[in-house]
């Protein structure tokens, strides 16, 4: 095609398109932020993504940027697009992504289903929700969380009185969101592709199980889902995806409540570990798709090759060695999993890789992807 894809960010996310860029014979062009990193097979430049002269000289070595995460600053992708640069998502939707507070409104301004939530700037204010909702809430960070990170239960006026002080002092008249404790019976996640000309593609919505804020084991499609939950997960995602602009890869965290609701939790503009799954269990894998999409090339087939996929992360990884010292063991006795490595090393809560198996029986697949992934770790 002799095109060339630039991704900002070295990470797992980067890594997993690199096979999906050769199968489509696309040249892709990684800036990691240090020697090393996972995409390092792709790197072609290494530098820091918040310094605007690193990201200029690499976007002119490519056709089309896009990410492995939503941290660009937003001056920096302003000037990319006034420079005739493609970026893929653009500013003006990855802005939701970025900041939590601007995400909320503008989800509200669409009408769109979310936990009833707040901009508060300081202990009274919080103390006020509360008040409203049951003593209990949870307050997020605007901009930087992921991963657990950046959230907290509260039922004190009080209790984030560290996050108000560091508001202040950072003088850019910053505040929280909080937002109603959901009574929630599982997480779910959406995905949709959309390209530029606006086609879009979605997978089935898949079951996601948190451990410590953590995505741990993602089932795919989620169990119980046939039907109307299906349906309206994926048109909230559609929704979403058309009403802020997304192109690229869109994946919708959802809540689906005690009394049946649907809720958007969080959203992600780029792959996203609920879709790792798709590199075997689905017709087109979310990193293909991705491709295709910022290249405003017809999106694939979104359907599930096994009944059942399950994909169970490697968190933390083995104390001593490396994965591939686990191989000899992990391969010999589980052949049906598929293992991915993202050579990283191990460290106590990282996530260094992921297990993804597929069949007909979902007790059996679960069992033999939480196996499987069980070798990998202490």
């Amino acid at each position: 095609m002799n095109t060339t894809v630039g991704v900002i960010g070295g990470g797992q996310l980067a890594r997993m398109m690199i096979p999906a860029a050769v199968n489509l014979g696309i040249d892709i062009r990684v800036l990691a932020e240090n020697e090393g990193m996972s995409a390092a097979l792709a790197a072609f430049a290494v530098g820091d993504y918040r310094d605007r002269e690193v990201v200029l000289a690499f976007a002119e070595t490519v056709d089309v940027v896009t990410f492995d995460h939503e941290h660009v600053p937003q001056e920096i992708l302003r000037l990319l697009v006034a420079r005739g640069v493609a970026v893929h998502p653009g500013p003006d939707a990855l802005l939701y992504a970025q900041d939590k507070l601007l995400m909320r409104e503008r989800l509200t301004e669409l009408g769109l289903p979310v936990p009833d939530w707040a901009r508060v700037e300081n202990s009274a204010e919080l103390g006020v929700f509360l008040a409203g909702h049951g003593g209990r809430a949870v307050v997020k960070t605007a901009r930087g969380g992921y991963d657990g990170k950046g959230v907290r239960l509260v039922s004190h006026e009080h209790d984030a009185d560290d996050w108000f002080t560091a508001l202040a002092e950072d003088g850019n008249d910053g505040a929280l969101l909080v937002e109603e404790l959901v009574e929630f019976r599982r997480e779910l996640a959406q995905q949709v592709a959309r390209r530029p000309s606006g086609e879009v593609a979605v997978w089935p919505v898949v079951e996601t199980v948190q451990k410590d804020g953590v995505c741990a084991e993602v089932i795919a499609p989620a169990p119980l889902s046939e039907g109307r939950l299906a349906e309206l997960a994926a048109e909230i995602a559609v929704r979403v995806a058309d009403g802020i602009g997304v192109t690229g890869m869109l994946a919708v965290e959802l809540f689906e409540t005690t009394d049946g609701r649907l809720l958007i939790n969080e959203l992600a503009m780029r792959p996203h570990n609920s879709g790792h799954w798709s590199i075997e269990g689905s017709t087109t894998s979310q990193f293909e798709q991705h491709l295709r999409a910022v290249l405003d090339l017809p999106l694939g087939a979104t359907t599930n090759r096994d009944p059942w996929s399950v994909m169970v992360n490697i968190i933390g990884g083995p104390m001593e060695g490396s994965l591939a010292d686990r191989y000899p063991v992990a391969l010999a006795e589980h052949p049906s999993a598929k293992v991915h490595n993202y050579g990283k090393a191990p460290r106590p809560g990282r996530k260094v890789g992921h297990v993804t198996v597929g069949g007909s029986d979902l007790d059996e697949v679960v069992y033999e992807a939480r196996a499987t992934a069980a070798v990998f770790q202490d």
